[in-house]
């Protein structure tokens, strides 16, 4: 008695044709389901059937010796591949998948990858080849339709299988209609291949004994499995392909956001979440869609009723029948959310898609799934320090104070060494500027799972490999920024093992480069590094006598390395000056590692300010860092105003050309122009220097003027125009504003008593000279 084999075809995904297949299967009754999938996936099928495997979940497979060639065949509650895996393993029916195993694919993606081809990643994303000629789209024209998706929801997913309805009924149509597209060819050769080794696996399957024969697989294959060639052309077919490579696999989660993206491990779904509704849903979708649309609606304070929905319903199947449709698909249920719910915003709609079209739902796997060492490490801190992977953001504010919140923080420190970004700093809700708090953005995303695999080489658990992957950064590094920044990502990750090597790594790159450029970005990151010391408890004084010796060099050979720098060169210059000088602001200090920096970087500054051009701007620094450090003096308080002011009318003199002039102001208003306030001499300056600039060199001179004054706040420019404009600032507008005034006692006097109510104290009396006495009572005396 020869077997019956019953072809499924279906689409991916697709919950009319996962009801069908249930229909099919109950009719049938199968000793055996064949299903399209890695055959390396058939020892964990099994797992499917445990109580704490909940889709959206994957299959994640990857070359043992290389885990970045990787793969995943995603599955929802939705897809029909699912029903099947859980109607076989609920039922203790033979189970098999029978797709090309994923050992070749990664075979050709190697030999791709060393023909300079595309990685393995895209040549093997579990994506199923016939989505990429769409052959839906080629039906949907057939059937005179310009829409393949809205098309196939009326054909299929719209359908519910019932009644005396011969529930194989459906995909003997399929079959039929891809037999017809495929009378032209248009399969590729992996396709063909892919295909020879399904039939193989069914003859196999054959010759096992099984009578009742149910085949799953995506409808683009099914005239190729019915036609079922010779062994020998099959045989012939699978001899071309490379030696297959060891594939490890498992279960992961997955998410039905990442179902939702066609590019890399996607589906290509537009609308997870609404399909997961169709299936789940018996009868009519629309009134139980809509009622979720309007509770989200109404959680994020939108005045949304038992009214809207019932409206909402009704425009919906309103639309479906103007439209010509059997029942109301996604397309009219939106346009009646948009019309009714959400008043025509298509602010609120955006909501709507991405928190229920799409969805947030993140699947889960039993702990019996293979994994690595590092991702059961990884599972036991994330529930020790209470961190659950969601799939949506979330932010987080760590008191690095307490011990839970610091371990969290090595944690996730850890896993963005290893290259798993589940946490990106963030600036905190919370005003605070010490170093004990931290703040992150927390997202889990399914391919960590990919990573976590590739970072498995560097140890079993979170720390070893982290420590690990540290130390061989370390050794392949080139850049000194890049070696100081792996010493802070170290501290704060709490990596003491793996410090001893970076810095011997770094102190020899340190005392080798000469560059100026890579040692003042290098500073600022070897600094804040110090600053983790107090509140992590590490020990630093090795990297202070680093940082510190890097703070010299610098103060040596800045001067000299700014000489001659073009525009591009003096604008870098001046980020890595500014981030210096707060570096050293923090590294000085009579307990510090270097002290006494400060005066020496000051001196620094001085040299840097006089060089002035003389024979051209290669002969001396340009204006913008000139500018910049006579700024940083005025602020450090080691210039006074009035030689700030001296410094400005020489650069502004005419024997200095109008471009440097310029630069050197931007420079010295970078930051905050409220000294232009406060100095109204350094405003007369600056004014008269630019009234009498030559028309034929303004234009030259103005993009700088523009940058400059954009930088500064908005009161400052309404202020300083609203000065200019008020006439010519002469040498009278020098004296600061309030000095020489006389005061009159009694207009001060009649607003002492609102000052001191506001303050809270009594009254006081005006005082010659300008100032006010309050009676301070807390002390027993005036103010």
């Amino acid at each position: 008695m020869s077997a019956e084999v019953t072809l499924l075809g279906v689409r991916h995904h697709g919950p009319g044709s996962a009801r069908s297949v249930a229909a099919a299967l109950e009719r049938l009754r199968p000793d055996a389901v064949l299903v399209e999938g890695p055959p390396e996936a058939d020892p964990i099928l099994g797992l499917a059937a445990e109580k704490d495997m909940v889709p959206p979940v994957a299959l994640l497979a990857h070359a043992a010796d290389d885990p970045a060639r990787a793969a995943f065949w995603p599955y929802a509650e939705f897809s029909p591949e699912w029903v099947a895996i859980r109607y076989a393993t609920d039922l203790g029916v033979p189970l098999r998948f029978i797709d090309l195993p994923a050992g070749f694919t990664f075979a050709d993606a190697a030999q791709a990858d060393g023909d300079g081809g595309a990685d393995g990643e895209d040549g093997a994303d579990g994506v199923d080849g016939d989505l990429a000629r769409d052959p839906i789209a080629r039906l949907a024209e057939a059937a005179g339709h310009d829409d393949p998706e809205r098309w196939w929801e009326d054909v299929v997913e719209h359908r519910r299988p019932g009644g005396d309805e011969d529930p194989l009924a459906p995909f003997a149509a399929v079959a039929e209609a891809m037999t017809a597209l495929r009378e032209d060819g248009g399969a590729s050769r992996r396709d063909e291949q892919r295909e020879a080794y399904m039939r193989q696996q069914i003859r196999a399957a054959r010759r096992a004994g099984h009578q009742r024969i149910a085949v799953v697989c995506g409808a683009f294959h099914v005239p190729a499995l019915a036609a079922m060639p010779t062994v020998a052309h099959d045989r012939a077919l699978l001899a071309e392909l490379p030696k297959k490579v060891r594939t490890e696999i498992t279960w992961v989660p997955w998410t039905h956001r990442r179902l939702s993206q066609l590019t890399g491990y996607g589906a290509g779904i537009v609308s997870p979440g609404w399909y997961h509704h169709l299936h789940r849903t018996d009868g009519d979708p629309l009134p139980g869609w809509l009622t979720r649309v309007a509770g989200l609606l109404r959680a994020e304070d939108h005045p949304v009723s038992s009214a809207h929905v019932i409206e909402a319903v009704r425009l919906a199947r309103t639309l479906a029948v103007l439209r010509g449709r059997p029942l109301a698909g996604l397309t009219e249920t939106l346009d009646a959310v948009r019309a009714v719910m959400c008043d025509g915003s298509d602010v609120a709609l955006a909501l709507v898609r991405d928190r229920l079209v799409i969805g947030d739902a993140l699947g889960q796997v039993p702990d019996a799934a293979p994994a690595v060492p590092l991702q059961r490490d990884l599972a036991r801190l994330q529930r020790t320090l209470r961190l659950k992977p969601e799939p949506t953001a979330r932010d987080l504010d760590l008191d690095l104070r307490k011990e839970t919140d610091a371990a969290r923080s090595r944690l996730l420190h850890r896993l963005r060494l290893l290259g798993v970004d589940w946490g990106a700093p963030t600036r905190s809700a919370v005003a605070s500027t010490g170093t004990f708090r931290e703040s992150w953005r927390l997202c889990w995303q399914p391919e960590f799972a990919v990573r976590i695999a590739e970072a498995a080489q560097w140890g079993t658990t979170v720390e070893r490999a982290a420590v690990g992957k540290a130390v061989g950064t370390a050794r392949a590094a080139v850049e000194l920024a890049e070696l100081t920044g792996l010493v802070e990502s170290c501290l704060v990750a709490g990596l003491a093992e793996a410090l001893p090597a970076v810095m011997r790594v770094l102190a020899d790159c340190a005392a080798l480069d000469t560059d100026v450029a890579h040692l003042a970005g290098a500073l600022p990151a070897l600094v804040r590094a110090l600053r983790y010391g107090d509140v992590r408890g590490t020990d630093h004084g090795a990297l202070g006598e680093v940082a510190g010796g890097l703070a010299d060099r610098i103060c040596v050979g800045l001067p000299p390395a700014c000489t001659g720098l073009d525009a591009a060169g003096a604008a870098a210059m001046r980020g890595h000056l500014d981030e210096v000088h707060g570096a050293i602001g923090l590294l000085d200090g009579p307990d510090g590692p270097a002290a006494g920096l400060a005066d020496r970087w000051a001196a620094t500054l001085r040299a840097l300010a006089r060089r002035e051009p003389s024979g051209g701007p290669a002969t001396g620094v340009p204006g913008l860092l000139r500018g910049r450090a006579v700024r940083l003096l005025l602020d450090d308080g080691r210039l006074d105003s009035a030689e700030a002011g001296r410094r400005l009318g020489l650069v502004l003199s005419a024997a200095n050309s109008p471009a440097d002039a310029a630069g050197w102001i931007e420079g010295f208003l970078t930051g905050g122009g409220a000294l232009l306030l406060h100095d109204p001499r350094l405003l007369g300056l600056l004014d008269g220097w630019l009234t009498g600039v030559p028309a034929e060199v303004f234009t030259d001179v103005l993009p700088l003027l523009r940058r400059t004054f954009a930088t500064l706040e908005a009161g400052v420019r309404h202020t300083v125009g609203s000065r200019v404009a008020a006439g010519p600032l002469g040498p009278g507008s020098a004296e600061p504003a309030g000095e020489g005034v006389e005061l009159d006692r009694v207009r001060a006097d009649a607003a002492l008593p609102v000052v001191a109510l506001l303050l809270g104290l009594p009254g006081g009396t005006a005082e010659p000279g300008g100032h006010l006495r309050i009676p301070r009572q807390a002390e027993g005396r005036d103010t």
